[in-house]
This record gives C-alpha cells, structure tokens and sequence, in this order.
C-alpha cells in the first residue's frame, strides 16, 4: 500500500469511537509520516492460528484496545455459533505486561456485551493457570494477553479452546475467518458487569493442589527439604506461583532475587526477559553462588517457560540448554515411571520436529511410544486430546524451554517444571549426584546429541518478503550434502498428506549421519529460525567438552555452507 493509502487509513482513527490519547498519537503519525506511519497502518495486524502478537501502539497492524476489542468479538461470535444451545463462559488471565491488564478487561468487557459470562483473574497469573482454569470451570475457551517472552514494547492475545489447549483445526480456521471479516465499528463495547465474575487465590490452591500430585518422589525431597533453590520470576507472573509451589512441594530454602520478584513490564533488571537468554538468569547465578545453591530456576513473563543452571564440582554453574533439560525432565519421569511398575506399553511422550531426538531415543529404551508434532505446544496439547481415554500422557517440550508433565494442564507449564526439576536434582542428590551427572550417564547410553539454534530477524514487510525468498530458495535448490554427508531425506512440512502432520511452512534435511538442518520461519514476527543436530558419542566425563567443541563446530562449518552467519 503507497503512503497516500495508508494516511486514509490512519484518518479513520481521528474520527468515530477512538479515545483522544489514540487520535492524538495518530496525529503525530500522519504528521511524522514514513515507515512509523505506513508499519502502523499499511494492514490489519494478523490473527493467526494462535492468536496474534505485535507491538504496542495506535493502529490497525498493532496491539491496542481496538484491536484487542476486534479479536474479542471476533472469538465472542465465534463462540456463540458453537455452542448454540448452552451458556458460554470464557477465562481471561493476563500477565505482568504493559496494558496487559486494560486489554484484559477490555477483552472481559468485550465478551459481556456479547452475554458471555468471564471468569477474570484479578492479577498477573501464569499462562497455563489459565490453561488449567478453563479445563477447571468448564469453560468453552480461554484468551491471556501476553507476549510470552518476546521484548517489552510487545503484547499479545492468545485463544485456548474448551480442553485447555491453544485453538487447532477447524475452530481456529473459523475464529481467522470472524476477527478477519470485522471492522473496528462492528465491535460490542455495552459490558454486562454482572458476568464478569474474578478469579484469586481459590484457583491458585486448585492448580497447586493438582501439581502437588504429580510428586513422584516424596521421599527424596523430605531427605532434601532444605536444599537452597534460586528462583526469578524475571519481574514476571513465576513469582506469583512458582516459590509459593515449591515450598508447598516440600522445598524449604527457596530463596528469591529480590529485586526481580517485582511484577514490572519494563523488565528493568535484563535486556531481555527470555529465559532462553543467559544473560536474564545473570542475577539469579550470582545470588546462587553466594547461597551455595544447588539450583537455578527463572520463568518467562507468563511463567510458561523455564531456564536452569546448575554447578558442576568446581561451583561454576552451567546453564543447560532447552534440549538438555527436556531430555533430563522426560528421562526422570520415564525412570520413576518404571521404577513403580506404571508402564505397560500404553503410555506416550511428545516431542516436537525440531527437537533433539534423544527424547524419543529415551521412550523407546523405556518401552513408551513417542510422537512428533509440528513446532509450537499447541500440537502436543492436541496430540493428548486426540490420545485421551486411549494412551497416556507421561510427560514432554520444546527445544523452546517448555515442558509438560500430566494432562490436566495443556500447554507447557514452567510452574509444573520447576516443581518436577527440583524433585529431579533431589532424588539426584540422595543418589550422590547432581544434574551433570546424571546428563552424563544419559549420554554415555543413549548417544550424545547435541543442537544450536541460529534465529535471523529482519525488519517490517521487506524482512517477510526476504524471509519468504530464502524459503522459495531452499525448496528450490535444496542441499544434497551437508559437510560431506549426504542429504538422505527432506521433508518439507507443506506437504502435510506425507508427513502425517497440518501443513505447515517448515523445511527439514537429513543426512545418513542423522545431521538434521530445520528451517522454520516464525508465524508471528519477521524472524526465520534455523535448528541444527549433531550427533556423536562420550565414554566418560572429561570428554564431555571436548566432544560439546567438536560438535559446536561442525554445526559452525554447516552454518558456514549454507551461508546463514547472519543473526541480528
């Protein structure tokens, strides 16, 4: 769209229902012009199958009240076409964002005036609290605004369905359809208070009351009760429930960082609140060390995800990566399991396809199915769905630092994970061994896998469209070898009648090696993600880090083949 067809667009917000902090902002657009003007306006901001994400600010491609209010009635309407003949309910939660809570009582106002009775948490709450609370109240969905972990000027809405799970085919096509097809003007701002009805501390002791029961070593932790625990909530909703359930778990000397206990959408005390980052548990090592804390836990802004560093014997701690601490979280649960004779051949794990294979190597050494879905957690909610009555759920993640252990939660959990990672290091300590140990022996048995990932982000529509070439690019001269070995299969996810799997816009190459090179573009943002996995073999401890540089280097040389040394 030229500017000229971008200011008409922008003169429509001077005018009609718009609140004057909003006109006025519009007007320093328009009066600014360029690409702050055109980036604002050139289109709608996306509602894809999750939801959508964006910056914050005046316009029709940004997370706002008007826009927020769109999606609301777009999911309100959406809701009473199906379920016709029932009331309909909806859980709200929100996390510790900028506007968070206004676009939550936006939205909680939104689907009043459409006589669908709210159920609003009153403060910040974890993701899958809400997650939980849907499954909990009976509701027909569920939204949070959050941006997870992306940076401070963002946020974000985000649609689950009546099992607790984020919306899959077909009601996420249908929701698309409805947001799609409105217009600002179309959207019901009459709330009905009387159908907002809040949520607090009493849904809190549920959902602390059912993780409790995932507990499969009681023992261990009463013998361990009083080993020093650091955890950040990242000035996020962890702190909220995280410490709270831990110490409920068992955990006697769970010590905070103080100054990031506090709930703050500026993020004051990290560049970045993403677990993922080292740089954002900075704080809480340093408070560890000074502890002699056996480990480190810190959750993102909606405490969906979890990073964790543990000391190795000389007190250095280690931060673990996300492949690292899914494989340690499934192969204790998998040994537990076993342990109490609970297996029969009836059980499952999920997993991702761009996450390490060592998970699935794990089930099947345990005798327990594993399934792959597409990237994003909303497939393993579905996958338990789909399963449900029939296998049973043991437990899972991403390479993105989220996990899931149980059911009754249907999304990744970082309040759940650091309840079982304690448990974990625990039930390692009373076996005289720590986490490094124990990834050591998973090595030792089951092959050394090791993954980078490599993220490129561009700027604005010139970023999607040269994101979208390398894709064209890579389907049209795919790689017949990778360093030398040959690429023995590519499978490209568009093609989902071959792959099992919903179509989706991701490519993936394989040598006879087990190399695997993923290519991914994000759904979201103007960002391509590629994943890399090596594999190779330790016999004993000190050939770890040797082992680790030489396939941190190998995954530098494809790198360097396939002319992808570009993040930023």
């Amino acid at each position: 769209m030229i500017e000229g067809g971008v200011v008409d667009s922008a003169s429509k917000w001077l005018s009609g229902n718009y609140d004057e902090n909003t006109r006025a902002e519009v007007k320093a657009l328009i009066k600014r012009g360029g690409d702050p003007l055109i980036e604002a306006f050139y289109k709608d901001l996306d509602f894809g199958t999750g939801g959508m994400r964006g910056l914050m600010g005046a316009g029709t491609n940004r997370i706002n009240v008007y826009t927020i209010g769109k999606a609301s009635q777009g999911m309100a309407i959406a809701l009473t076409e199906s379920y016709p003949h029932q009331k309909v309910s909806i859980a709200i939660a929100y996390d510790c964002r900028n506007n968070s809570r206004l676009f939550a009582q936006t939205a909680a106002e939104v689907f009043s005036s459409n006589s669908i009775h709210v159920y609003l948490f009153s403060d910040p709450r974890p993701t899958p609290e809400l997650s939980f609370a849907v499954r909990e109240l009976g509701c027909q969905g569920g939204i949070v605004i959050t941006a997870s972990h992306n940076p401070k000027e963002y946020n974000g809405f985000k649609v689950y369905g009546e099992d607790g799970g984020q919306i899959v085919s077909p009601f996420d096509q249908e929701l698309i359809s409805k947001v799609r097809g409105l217009r600002i003007d179309q959207v019901k701002f009459h709330p009905q208070p009387a159908l907002i009805h809040f949520l607090g501390e009493e849904m809190d002791q549920a959902y602390i009351g059912r993780i409790k029961t995932l507990s499969l070593s009681p023992e261990d932790i009463f013998k361990q009760a009083e080993m020093p625990i650091v955890f950040t909530g990242i000035h996020g909703t962890g702190s909220v429930l995280v410490p709270k359930t831990l110490k409920e778990y068992g955990f006697k000397k769970v010590i905070t960082v103080a100054s990031q206990d506090e709930i703050n959408g500026n993020f004051p005390t990290v560049q970045s609140p993403n677990p993922e980052e080292p740089e954002a548990l900075g704080l809480a090592i340093e408070l560890a060390k000074k502890k002699r804390a056996v480990l480190v836990m810190g959750t993102d802004p909606d405490a969906d995800r979890v990073g964790i560093a543990v000391p190795n014997k000389q007190g250095e701690f280690i931060i673990l990566n996300g492949n690292q601490t899914g494989s340690l979280l499934v192969n204790y649960l998998l040994s537990k399991w076993k342990e109490k004779g609970k297996i029969d051949g009836n059980q499952f794990v999920a997993t991702t396809v761009v996450t390490t294979d060592l998970i699935n190597s794990l089930a099947r050494a345990s005798g327990v199915k594993s399934y792959k879905t597409l990237t994003g957690f909303k497939h393993i909610g579905a996958l338990i769905k789909e399963k449900e009555g029939k296998e049973t759920f043991i437990g899972g993640g991403e390479e993105s630092y989220g996990y899931l252990a149980g059911d009754f939660v249907r999304d990744k959990d970082a309040v759940i994970s650091c309840a079982i990672i304690a448990e974990m290091v625990a039930w390692a300590k009373n076996q005289g061994k720590d986490l490094l140990d124990l990834m050591m022996e998973m090595y030792r048995e089951h092959g050394f896998y090791f993954e980078e990932l490599l993220s490129i982000t561009k700027s604005g529509r010139s970023g999607a469209n040269e994101i979208a070439k390398m894709m064209q690019n890579l389907r049209s001269s795919p790689p017949k070898e990778i360093l030398g070995e040959s690429v023995v299969e590519i499978i490209d996810f568009l093609e989902g009648s071959k792959t099992g799997l919903p179509a989706s816009n991701v490519l993936q190459f394989v040598t006879l090696n087990g190399t695997r090179v993923t290519a991914r573009p994000s759904g979201t943002e103007p960002k391509i993600k590629f994943y890399f996995s090596v594999q190779g073999k330790i016999g004993q401890f000190a050939e770890f880090e040797q082992e680790r540089e030489k396939m941190q280097k190998k995954i530098g040389q494809i790198k360097d083949e396939m002319k992808l040394n570009e993040d930023k």
